[in-house]
């Protein structure tokens, strides 16, 4: 048999460049579940032992124990794809019986010692680690083996070489391994942080839109109804000695009743935003928050719609009307204006808006000076908002120029929020 190939030393190692992009170990061993992996050994190990037939077959002919090799390689290769598929403990017995093949071959034929390679990645691939490595200690020394029967002499190098490097192998994989489990640990971490800040940004818009309320509810209707209620008693204090401004304290609580309903209906139109998401029922609710504004308030007010109204959503239009109605009301409010011109720009994005009035203006620095004014808190609320919703709030201004408010919202963020929610 001196005529056989040299088994290799490195067979262990060589398709190590195949798995570097970091494997995917499951309940088998390390290397299981690694397809394109599998679909190679499948390869190697099949042209292995026919190489090893046809190195045989020039060195022997169909003399010596040909008898036994051919048919042994033939067992070899049918027990192999019969159970290639297999898992757990089935895997573990089919693996055992491939093994024990391969020995027999190798201790009469030592060519067959490349096949060695295969086994020993289709062992990292069924059995635990501890296991893995004792059946690589035993493959290659086989091989070792084989290879001091066919020289006639014991080579410690044959023998140390091909088990120092299959330990290095299967230890590298291993580190591989806890790599691969410690970045899955990490992106799990980071997808219960992210649902955990998505959950929290719901809480805090759920806070911030109560407490919205709250304040509207309560500079509009509940200070409506305090007025009524004041009206009526101090006419029903002059019914008999001054009806005249009894009758007049009564009409005053009725325009004051019809007043307060129009702020009820508003506040409860604004708790529909879906009824908004359309483009055109979006420009329809701008222009009429303009009207009311314009009715109330005695301030001119023009609406301008830039580009085809699009559906950004009915958080994102809901948004866009809030703001706008709070603008509105700082410019009736303290900006001494008679005009204000709102314009409303749809892009692909999603939608921007401004208003801009002839005002007094103000110094904006002053907003960080003063938190706690109307003014501050009402642009504050704004500016988080838009934030919310993936867009921001600017306003400029300065004494004597006016003031813009330019708010931008993004409606994809919008759409894909709700159909999350959905």
């Amino acid at each position: 048999m001196s005529t056989d190939a040299a088994p290799p030393s490195e067979s262990p190692s060589e398709p190590a460049s195949g798995l570097a992009s970091g494997p995917a170990p499951s309940a088998g061993g390390i290397l299981a579940g690694q397809t394109l992996l599998d679909r190679w050994l499948h390869i190697s190990l099949v042209v292995l032992v026919v190489a090893s037939v046809v190195r045989y077959l020039q060195g022997h002919g169909l003399g010596d124990r040909a008898e036994v090799v051919l048919p042994g390689a033939a067992v070899l290769l049918i027990a192999y794809a019969a159970g290639r598929r297999l898992a757990g403990t089935a895997a573990i017995v089919w693996l055992a019986a491939v093994v024990a093949c391969w020995t027999v071959l190798a201790l009469i034929a030592p060519s067959f010692s490349w096949a060695a390679g295969p086994l020993v990645f289709h062992a990292l691939r069924v059995l635990p680690v501890r296991w893995a490595v004792a059946v690589t200690v035993f493959l290659v020394a086989v091989v070792a083996l084989a290879w001091s029967r066919m020289t006639g002499l014991v080579d410690p190098t044959v023998l140390l070489g091909p088990v120092c490097v299959a330990v290095l192998a299967v230890t590298a994989y291993r580190a591989l391994e806890r790599d691969a489990a410690t970045r899955r640990a990490l992106l799990d971490d980071l997808e219960a942080a992210q649902d955990e800040v998505a959950d929290a940004e719901r809480r805090a818009g759920v806070v911030a839109e109560r407490a919205r309320l709250s304040r509207e509810i309560h500079d509009s209707v509940a200070q409506g109804l305090t007025s009524i209620n004041l009206l009526l008693l101090a006419a029903d204090q002059e019914w008999e000695s001054r009806p005249a401004d009894a009758r007049d304290h009564v009409d005053q609580a009725a325009t004051m009743a019809r007043s307060s309903l129009d702020e009820a209906r508003r506040v409860v139109r604004d708790l529909a935003p879906a009824e908004l998401a359309g483009g055109s029922a979006l420009v329809t609710a701008v222009r009429q928050v303009a009207d009311d504004v314009a009715a109330t308030s005695g301030l001119a007010v023009s609406v301008h719609v830039h580009g085809d109204p699009i559906d950004v959503g009915g958080r994102v239009a809901t948004a866009v009307v809030r703001t706008l109605r709070g603008a509105l009301a700082n410019v009736a409010e303290h900006a001494c204006a008679t005009t204000a011109v709102v314009s409303l720009t749809f892009h692909e994005a999603g939608v921007a808006l401004d208003v801009r009035d002839g005002g007094a203006g103000f110094d904006p620095s002053h907003l960080a000076e003063e938190p706690d004014s109307l003014r501050g808190h009402g642009l504050a609320g704004m500016r988080a908002r838009a934030r919310l919703l993936g867009g921001d709030l600017v306003v400029e201004s300065a004494p004597g120029e006016g003031t813009v408010i330019a708010a931008s919202f993004s409606g994809t963020q919008s759409q894909q929020g709700e159909e999350r929610r959905g």
